[in-house]
């Protein structure tokens, strides 16, 4: 029986979906952390420690978020593609940049055997397209045009804006998390249990919830990103109106993974933003910021 065509559309609304019902838990885990902490300390502690928190996680994600672009670049040691020789990369993008209704990105290249690529920029007015040295001599133009539509849709999606705000939220929790775990030890803002409040079992469930809230927050946040990387390949594809290219670009680059070729050596900050995570599965997939490759597959097989 032939399997079911699933539109390109759909998965994009699926996946848009799913990505906003993720920020809600985070969300209700934020609420559910203050209203537990403030049954467990004074609500007068927990109102300054939750805005000291917020003031902390906005204004460190905000000097990222606005130099992003530059922090990534430095970071990999790319470089402008300048020149005939990357004459027919530039092309493509700004070629897919109008297909798709935007500003051209600027384009840079990335000093590295593997096949990657990554898009960057606060938003597509300031956005940069990098690839690696690997992708341009390892892959067809048919399948360089895949990676770089994936690239695109993240641009148009707003992805680095998007995963900005999963990161203001994460960090609200694990700062708040951090410093009521510290005020316990301290006995800072306890509430007194002679009061009849049952501070004594919030504190409990507090010191628990402290502890594993950052934890759920942090895999909530990679679900989101690899929700996003499935939303970036239907993208693709509509841009493209062809999975076969980009299919075949992982399968390419599956194959260089197994082959046991060197990866890049990227921090764990810029790695989300690869086309293909350039680190080392981690435990069970759920510490993963991208799907595994197979599964993208079989999901634009699917379209």
């Amino acid at each position: 029986m032939e399997n079911k065509k699933i539109s390109f559309f759909d998965q994009i609304e699926r996946n848009k979906r799913n990505s906003f019902l993720l920020i809600f838990l985070i969300f209700f885990v934020i609420i559910g952390l203050g209203w537990v902490l403030a049954n467990a300390f004074e609500p007068g502690y927990v109102f300054i420690i939750l805005i000291f928190s917020i003031i902390f996680s906005i204004g460190y994600t905000v000097v990222g978020y606005y130099y992003s672009d530059q922090i990534a670049l430095l970071s990999v040691g790319a470089v402008p593609a300048d020149g005939d020789e990357y004459r027919a990369f530039r092309n493509r993008v700004e070629g897919l940049s109008l297909a798709a209704g935007l500003p051209v990105p600027k384009a840079y290249v990335m000093p590295s055997p593997e096949i990657n690529a990554f898009a960057t920029g606060r938003d597509p007015q300031h956005s940069v397209i990098c690839v690696t040295q690997g992708a341009l001599q390892r892959l067809t133009e048919p399948e360089l045009e895949g990676v770089l539509a994936h690239e695109m849709s993240h641009v148009a999606n707003y992805d680095i804006r998007f995963v900005t705000l999963v990161a203001v939220m994460v960090g609200i929790v694990s700062i708040a998390s951090e410093l009521f775990l510290r005020s316990m030890w301290l006995g800072a803002g306890r509430r007194d249990d002679r009061r009849g409040g049952g501070g004594g079992v919030f504190l409990v469930i507090g010191f628990i919830l402290a502890i594993i809230a950052p934890i759920l927050v942090k895999l909530v946040q990679l679900a989101i990103s690899r929700r996003r990387e499935y939303m970036a390949d239907a993208g693709s594809v509509q841009l493209t109106r062809y999975p076969g290219n980009l299919i075949s670009a992982l399968k390419k680059i599956q194959a260089y993974y197994e082959a046991g070729a060197p990866r890049a050596k990227v921090s764990d900050a810029v790695a989300p933003m690869f086309f293909a995570d350039p680190l080392q599965q981690r435990l069970m997939g759920l510490f993963n910021t991208h799907p595994p490759i197979e599964d993208r597959i079989k999901a634009l097989e699917a379209m």
